[in-house]
């Protein structure tokens, strides 16, 4: 029994001297590696240097960077035909038109508000009809106006003479403010044009290309992705154009409109006004 017990004993050491011997290494072991990470910390920098030109080489290589855009809008007008060319050029002048009418018409907005202010002022304190005309600038549509009505005053003679006074001054400020009000509408027909037809100029472009494109691609029995991209592209900037012509046209052709009516409020307050005045100076 006791034999068998120091056998126990002793197997017992072995393998806990065994066991403190493995531990015993571990622990050793930790610190070189510890100590050889520095190491390798520092060979950290040396490898992305290395690695940096080699990302970097994709980069300086790109054979497409100083490339131009091969089917852009100077590509379709290079390799547009005569319809081609002639659909964007009637799509820049659309586009010039309606802007020249934009610019102009402000302007000339601007100044029949000057004008209605000019007439608030300076008319109606004026002793006479007469006097407040002329005290008006020449080209103020409301000088025109009340000249017009001082016209119709004074020729109501004759066979005119039979009409009565008030529809005869009535129907000659009329007259001049509905000639006032188609100058001032002169232009809008324009911008009413090229808003409803610009994009289906620039759709029969687009349409036009595509069809030339297909039939270019059908002869050189080509239909890879570089070949079709390209030239459908370049026809669907015709579209592009094409909206780009109408939509200010639309917008400018409502603002505009917007603001006529503004000035046509004031003028039509000015005939009223001024009709009055003349009857009341007939009688």
């Amino acid at each position: 029994m006791i034999k068998h017990l120091k056998t126990v004993a002793i197997s017992a050491g072995l393998v806990a001297t065994l066991l403190f011997g493995l531990v015993g290494q571990a622990q050793a072991a930790k610190p070189k590696e510890a100590t050889a990470a520095p190491a390798s910390v520092e060979a950290a920098p040396q490898t992305a240097a290395a690695v940096a030109p080699v990302a970097a080489a994709p980069a300086a290589a790109d054979p497409h960077a100083g490339e131009e855009n091969p089917y852009g809008l100077k590509a379709l007008w290079a390799q547009g035909d005569i319809v081609a060319k002639g659909t964007l050029l009637i799509l820049v002048l659309m586009s010039m038109g309606s802007w020249y009418v934009l610019i102009t018409k402000f302007f000339e907005q601007n100044k029949v508000a000057r004008f209605a202010k000019q007439a608030q002022e300076k008319f109606w304190s004026a002793d006479n009809v007469r006097q407040g005309t002329d005290a008006l600038d020449e080209a103020s549509p409301f000088r025109f106006i009340a000249e017009k009505g001082l016209e119709g005053a004074s020729k109501h003679t004759g066979m005119l003479g039979a009409i009565n006074f008030n529809d005869w001054v009535t129907m000659s400020i009329q007259r001049a403010i509905n000639n006032v009000q188609s100058r001032m509408q002169d232009g809008l027909a324009v911008l009413a044009t090229v808003g409803s037809t610009g994009p289906f100029v620039g759709l029969f472009g687009t349409v036009w290309g595509i069809y030339n494109a297909l039939v270019k691609i059908g002869m050189s029995g080509q239909a890879s992705i570089d070949k079709v991209a390209g030239p459908v592209g370049e026809s669907l900037i015709m579209t592009a154009i094409g909206l780009a012509v109408a939509v200010p046209a639309v917008l400018g052709y409502n603002w505009l409109v917007r603001r006529n009516k503004s000035a046509m409020e004031d003028i039509n307050a000015f005939g009223s006004d001024l009709h009055s005045v003349l009857l009341a100076n007939n009688k």
